[in-house]
């Protein structure tokens, strides 16, 4: 497991994908790129545990560690992903420090935390013993928080000073649905809304990312200091096949 450690490294920035299609398959050319996370959805995608464990497993051989979006925040669902070799969870609708606190709980095992031991799987996905798992990797797991709400952006100096959280989120299309404002990413309330966000990030040292598939986005969140810059599935694929239908018609019409 190295995820965890890359987002520790300040110095270092970060690729990554989010796949809302569940596709073993596609997760294995994805991760074959060379991108360092890639994010396996289970709150808004039809993933289910089978599939779930099928993309992870598409990750063995490379070097993109797979983090699981949960539905929510219930244990038993964090305990799911990390049984089936995930190596971090993304938490979605994280409001407070205390959700933060019982997020990060589900992720470590007690003393420290509430996961139950049931590493069956998991142990073979990362070569050791089945009861070489937790010493050897129960502290790896990587942590990440969703900012999705007005609650959230009033609390985020606490929810970042937790201690545990490895990756801080910006997520644009709730956050700014929550302010009334949805999809409106210029809107005044929006952009000091993420910049209230940056600025705990950059003050905790908690690794920052969003959503960028250009040039220009990835230069304007690098400048702003995110570390990890992502992109979607679903809408590059459709993006490339929307621009090869462009190509043939123009043929078409020549």
């Amino acid at each position: 497991m190295k995820l965890k450690e890359k987002l520790r490294d300040k110095g270092r920035l970060l690729s990554g994908e989010m796949c809302i299609i569940p596709s073993p398959t596609l997760a294995q050319a994805i991760a074959s790129t060379g991108v360092e996370m890639m994010v396996i959805d289970r709150e808004h995608a039809a993933t289910n545990t089978e599939t779930l464990h099928a993309m992870i497993m598409a990750t063995q051989g490379t070097d993109c560690g797979a983090m699981v979006r949960v539905i929510d925040h219930d244990p038993a669902q964090v305990k799911l992903a990390l049984d089936m070799g995930a190596e971090g969870i993304m938490f979605p609708l994280v409001r407070t420090a205390a959700e933060t606190r019982a997020c990060v709980a589900a992720t470590r095992y007690p003393p420290r935390g509430v996961r139950g031991w049931g590493a069956f799987v998991a142990h073979s996905r990362w070569g050791v013993p089945p009861m070489e798992y937790l010493p050897t990797f129960g502290d790896s797991i990587a942590c990440c928080i969703l900012i999705e709400t007005v609650e959230a952006v009033e609390n985020i100096d606490d929810i970042l000073a937790v201690d545990g959280v490895d990756l801080v989120i910006v997520a644009s299309f709730d956050l700014s649905t929550s302010l009334g404002i949805s999809g409106q990413f210029d809107h005044p309330d929006f952009t000091a809304a993420v910049a209230r966000i940056e600025a705990a990030a950059r003050k905790t040292g908690v690794a920052l990312g969003g959503a960028a598939t250009t040039p220009e986005q990835v230069a304007d969140l690098a400048a702003r200091g995110y570390r990890l810059f992502a992109g979607f599935d679903i809408f590059q694929i459709k993006k490339a096949v929307s621009d090869l239908v462009g190509l043939v018609r123009a043929q078409g019409r020549g």
